[in-house]
This record gives C-alpha cells, sequence and structure tokens, in this order.
C-alpha cells in the first residue's frame, strides 16, 4: 500500500488511542496465543471469562487471519476516545456497509456470515452487544496498563516528529514502512496499490495487541496506519495487588472514587460531572493524587486529561 503524502497531509500528522481497536485486535491474541507469547499472562487470566460470552459471531468477522470488518474498528476521532464513545460509533454503522465488508471476509465461518449478512442492522447490535460485554469481561480492568504503553510511545514519536519531521518518525516505526519524502509506502496487501490522503490528514495508531504487525485502512474511512508499540514485552510486568477494601482506607473515599474513575483518562470537568462533586473539590484531589504519584495530567489542546500512573493502577485495578 502506497499513500501520497502532499506537504498539507504531512502537517496533518497526528496520534491517537483506540480501546476497541485493542479489543478487537485481542480476539486473535486469543484465538493464536503462540503468535503472541508476550500476552500469555493476560490470556491465562481472561480464557476462564469466556465461557459466559457468546464470542461465534465475533470469532467469525474477526479471523485469525487476513481481512477482518473495518467497521468495528473506527478510526478514532479524538486523541483519547473512550470505548463506550467508540462501542456507539459502531452501533450507528450503515447496515448495508457492515453487510458489504461481512461478504469481504474469507476463510471463517460461512454460515454465521451469511447469517449477519441477511440482517445486517440485527447483526451489528448483536455484534456491538458482543463487543461490549467482551470489553467488560476480558479488557476494562487492564486498560489502564495497556493506555499507559501506548501513551509512553506516542509521547516519544511526537517528539520525534517535532524534532526530525517525518522522516525521523517513519524510518523507526516499523520496518514494513518506509517514507520517501512524497509517499509512504506499508508492507501489506490491499485493494488498492496506490492512492491520496482524502484530505484529513493521516491517523497514526500504536497497537498492543496487533504487536507486531502493521494495518491500514483507507477510503471510505480516515486514512489509518496501526503500528505496533514499543516496549511491549513490560506490559505485564507488575507486582501483586493491594489487599481488598484497602484503598479508601489508604487515601479516603472521595480520592479512591476519582482514582477508580480514571480507569478511563478524564478531564476535572468530566469527573466532576460524573462524580457530582465541584470542581475545586475535583481539581484539589487531584493534585494529591498526582503529587503522590497516582496520577498525571497530560494537556491535550486546551484542556488537561488525567490518568492513573502505573503506581495508580496497582492500588486501584482490584479495588472493591
Amino acid at each position: 500500500m502506497t499513500w501520497v503524502l502532499k506537504p498539507e497531509d504531512v502537517a496533518r500528522i497526528r496520534f491517537a488511542f483506540s480501546p476497541l481497536w485493542e479489543l478487537v485486535a485481542s480476539l486473535r491474541t486469543l484465538r493464536d496465543p503462540a503468535r503472541q507469547s508476550v500476552h500469555l499472562p493476560w490470556i491465562k487470566c481472561v480464557r476462564p471469562r469466556l465461557a459466559g460470552l457468546d464470542m461465534e459471531e465475533l470469532f467469525a468477522l474477526v479471523p485469525p487471519d487476513g481481512y477482518l470488518v473495518d467497521f468495528i474498528t473506527p478510526p478514532p476521532d479524538t486523541p483519547l476516545p473512550d470505548f463506550a464513545s467508540e462501542i456507539e460509533v459502531v452501533r450507528r454503522t450503515p447496515p448495508e456497509r457492515a453487510a458489504i465488508e461481512a461478504g469481504w471476509v474469507v476463510g471463517s465461518d460461512p454460515a454465521m456470515i451469511e447469517r449477519f449478512r441477511a440482517d445486517p442492522a440485527a447483526g451489528v447490535a448483536r455484534v456491538a452487544d458482543a463487543l461490549e460485554a467482551y470489553w467488560e469481561a476480558c479488557l476494562a480492568e487492564f486498560w489502564p496498563r495497556v493506555y499507559a504503553l501506548l501513551e509512553r510511545d506516542v509521547l516519544r514519536r511526537s517528539r520525534l516528529l517535532t524534532t526530525g519531521g517525518a522522516r525521523e518518525l517513519f524510518a523507526g516505526l516499523d520496518p514494513a514502512v518506509s517514507w520517501t519524502g512524497e509517499r509512504l509506502v506499508v508492507d501489506r496487501p490491499c485493494h488498492r496499490a496506490t492512492e491520496s490522503i482524502h484530505g484529513d490528514g493521516l491517523l497514526l495508531v500504536p497497537s498492543a495487541f496487533y504487536w507486531p504487525a502493521t494495518a491500514i485502512m483507507s477510503e471510505p474511512y480516515q486514512s489509518m496506519l496501526v503500528y505496533p508499540v514499543s516496549g511491549v514485552g513490560t506490559l505485564w510486568e507488575q507486582g501483586p495487588p493491594p489487599a481488598p477494601g484497602a484503598l479508601a482506607a489508604l487515601i479516603g473515599r472521595s480520592r479512591a472514587r476519582i482514582l477508580l474513575a480514571l480507569a478511563e483518562p478524564a478531564t476535572t470537568s468530566a469527573l466532576a460531572d460524573r462524580m457530582t462533586i465541584s470542581r475545586g473539590a475535583v481539581s484539589q484531589h487531584l493534585g494529591v493524587l498526582s503529587d503522590s504519584g497516582l496520577a498525571v495530567g497530560l494537556r491535550v489542546g486546551k484542556e488537561v486529561v488525567y490518568r492513573r500512573t502505573p503506581t495508580g493502577d496497582a492500588l486501584a485495578l482490584h479495588a472493591p
């Protein structure tokens, strides 16, 4: 696949994270653990939880190899999307689009694909429900850890782009990616060999669960390159969790609630609205959590988005 980038396209290169992309990519990790043995600690933890989930249709639309339907991995439209907003995009997929993409899936379950295409509107709803249930059962509690890894990668590569330009950025992105100064070549098969970026820039999305491969999306979607995150070998390194019930006693009830709410990155105002606490009180608690090394703020545009640090994750992940 070759993208032709004009100067204005290069100027609009941006990064984003996608919890939904990680969730969908993890379906292949579950089906072929040998391909990504780095994720074995997670696989061993969540495999027993699959017993109560209906995964058959998801596995049909996301086969072990080859094309997987694009509508369940919509390109993020903000730098820090949350799972709830992404799954709503999936639910709004035009049924005719979903049916077309399901027809492109090869080597999967033909009967299940045919069932989906017979009533794609109902199929989209079922798939969105299944993704939501899978997220809650198997990835939501681990997302802060994955997010922290992705964020470190993006911050490092953003600095590369700022100091060395597109050439430095793409030189270290992945061996499958090369930059000629006008064309970005990705060594992956695609139904169109060459195309221009269609006016909205190029979106770069790091992935832990698609690692070590790259993936691309193009028209009718935002042009997007998914690349393997660096440092994935550290993802599942973590000490034992604290004793249950200890979090509120340790840091106070309000701060414990805020720390738990930061399972998804959020602004001060968003936390205040969600928890019915004044913005001033939330800001004060966030200051204490930040000073204690449990949370950190990252400026995104005009706002500061807070997330838990790995230390904060260790305290919060298993708290009641």
